[in-house]
């Protein structure tokens, strides 16, 4: 049994491993893009200011020699500076470009805390988390792997503390989603179409219910029933090791005391429930 349970946690540990590096540089191209037009938003600030600067010393010039009731070459000067710098152009774009440096800031922050808190040391014992925040910062690095074959809609309803080991369930849903945009990149490839993932939470009596839809092709039902066995997969070499559905099943089912099924139509998608219950293991055990 030690020899086993040692087995399963090496599993899991590989597979997040896997999973992180997978990641790893899907989020380096979503933080490259904010980070270039900050970067091209801090260079034109730049040599806005430089134009702005020419036409302030005039400014000033002006005022100087009005004093002593020399006006009419500084306001010529005056006049040819903001004429160059393009005034009207610049006060309006200006703070546009500090927009944009701003929202690309706030879009590095978002990736850096999602994924700080995805790759966060698995806890030992159960704790009351914050499901929708622990589903949507999962979503946030997960984005590189969908957002080329699909759209994402979340409905995230209001939900209480969920007990639970929230980061195996960011695992689970983070398996789920990049299988679902798999299955849709299959049904997609070779056009301009994307599918759809939509990603709900709900509460249901005792338990929270996540429900994870794709459009994508299916699964087949001669294989239906051999989905969570370990290292099955229908992917190409390279593509998955056929553990991810595996410890997802064991995470909610064996851990949680929850329960992992699904719902697929061949040609119309697949739709993956997980649900857990609110109060932990034991109150699920219980009911």
């Amino acid at each position: 049994v030690s020899e086993k349970r040692q087995l399963e946690a090496e599993l899991r540990q590989a597979q997040k491993l896997e999973s992180v590096g997978r990641l790893a540089a899907g989020v380096a191209h979503e933080i490259n893009t904010p980070v270039q037009f900050v970067n091209d938003s801090v260079h034109f600030v730049r040599d806005a200011f430089g134009d702005l600067t020419r036409v302030l010393t005039s400014c000033e010039e002006l005022l100087r020699q009005a004093g002593e009731g020399a006006l009419s070459g500084p306001v010529a000067e005056l006049a040819a500076a903001a004429e160059e710098a393009d005034l009207e152009y610049l006060l309006e774009h200006v703070p546009k470009a500090l927009e944009r440096s701003l929202e690309g800031l706030g879009r590095v922050a978002t990736i850096v805390r999602s994924m700080k808190a995805f790759a966060h040391p698995d806890q030992k014992e159960m704790v009351p988390a914050d499901l929708n925040e622990a589903i949507w910062n999962t979503l946030v690095i997960a984005r590189n792997e969908y957002k080329y074959v699909a759209e994402l809609e979340t409905e995230l309803g209001e939900l209480p503390a969920v007990t639970c080991l929230v980061g195996e369930i960011n695992q689970v849903v983070l398996n789920i989603v990049v299988n679902a945009a798999h299955a849709i990149g299959d049904v997609v490839k070779g056009s301009e179409k994307k599918g759809r993932i939509t990603v709900t939470t709900a509460v249901e009596g005792e338990d929270v219910l996540i429900s994870i839809a794709d459009t994508g092709g299916g699964i087949p039902a001669s294989i239906r029933e051999r989905i969570y066995d370990p290292f099955f997969t229908t992917k190409e070499v390279g593509k998955g090791t056929g553990l991810g559905l595996a410890i997802a099943r064991n995470v909610v089912v064996e851990k949680h005391g929850g329960a992992l099924h699904f719902e697929s139509e061949p040609g119309r998608g697949t739709t993956f429930f997980i649900r857990l219950p609110i109060a932990g293991k034991l109150a699920g055990v219980a009911a």
